[in-house]
């Protein structure tokens, strides 16, 4: 379990009506995570995880505060990083080392718990060696959802860590200055989790879990907009100004190709 920014939300603008929300649909069978793989697991040294999704057959996409030691309050080396996706009961579809992250360069994580920081708690992770299971199709990306507009998400959680979760029908109940206000249901561990769109024929991720939070005496998650924050992320990749492992990939002790387990 990583750190989570804890928020109160008050006046932030009046909330839409929003559909009903439907609960959470356990995704512990094969049957039920199909569609799903490209989600897993971020652990961090057996000492806590998020969650992150796959965007590229090497880029998983989370929440920059994912990537922050607490106690120390300073980066997480890559090498304590793997992936493992579609994480179910003990097993994954394919495991991954963490090469580099990328965290948004506007994010600061020290600074107080804000629109600001939730709006820029963006980061991407690029994985040693891609994965190119056919049962992991990496998702596409999409523009922020309207006010009102559902959405839904899949996540791994404190109290649901050996399988994710999904919420099909959320709604965007706010939106003020690249933060969305969701009424999806999530918990510590969920941080960094996709929050789809299902608006045409495929689920496409239009952000990411930064947050809990209160609005208006309920609780709601808070979550970045993506797309400039996107494009952002992958010109810092591109003119390599990513953070690398300190000690390389060598001396980490983990795999980084893949490890195929059937659930």
């Amino acid at each position: 379990m990583r750190n989570w920014i804890v928020v109160l939300v008050m006046g932030i603008l009046p909330a839409a009506t929003a559909a009903q929300d439907s609960g959470l649909k356990s995704l512990k069978t094969t049957d039920a995570g199909r569609q799903w793989m490209a989600v897993g697991r971020l652990d961090i040294d057996g000492t806590g995880f998020c969650t992150g999704a796959l965007i590229s057959p090497t880029l998983v996409l989370t929440a920059a505060h994912c990537l922050y030691d607490k106690s120390t309050r300073k980066r997480i080396d890559p090498a304590r990083i793997e992936f493992l996706a579609g994480w179910r009961l003990g097993y994954a579809s394919a495991y991954r080392a963490a090469r580099q992250i990328v965290i948004h360069p506007r994010y600061q994580y020290d600074s107080d718990a804000t629109a600001d920081r939730v709006r820029h708690d963006i980061a991407l992770i690029e994985l040693w060696q891609p994965i190119r299971n056919t049962s992991v199709i990496p998702f596409e990306t999409g523009s922020r959802p309207s006010r009102g507009e559902d959405v839904g998400v899949v996540s791994y959680a404190h109290d649901r860590a050996e399988a994710p979760s999904l919420q099909e029908v959320c709604s965007v109940v706010a939106r003020q200055s690249g933060v969305l206000v969701m009424s999806c249901n999530v918990d510590f561990g969920a941080s960094g989790a996709p929050i789809f769109s299902f608006e045409g024929d495929q689920p496409r991720i239009v952000s990411v879990v930064s947050a809990k939070a209160e609005l208006e005496g309920s609780r709601v998650a808070l979550g970045a907009a993506l797309e400039e924050s996107l494009e952002i992320l992958q010109v810092e990749l591109t003119e390599g100004r990513g953070h690398t492992s300190a000690s390389g990939a060598g001396s980490t002790g983990k795999n980084v190709g893949a490890r195929f387990l059937k659930p």
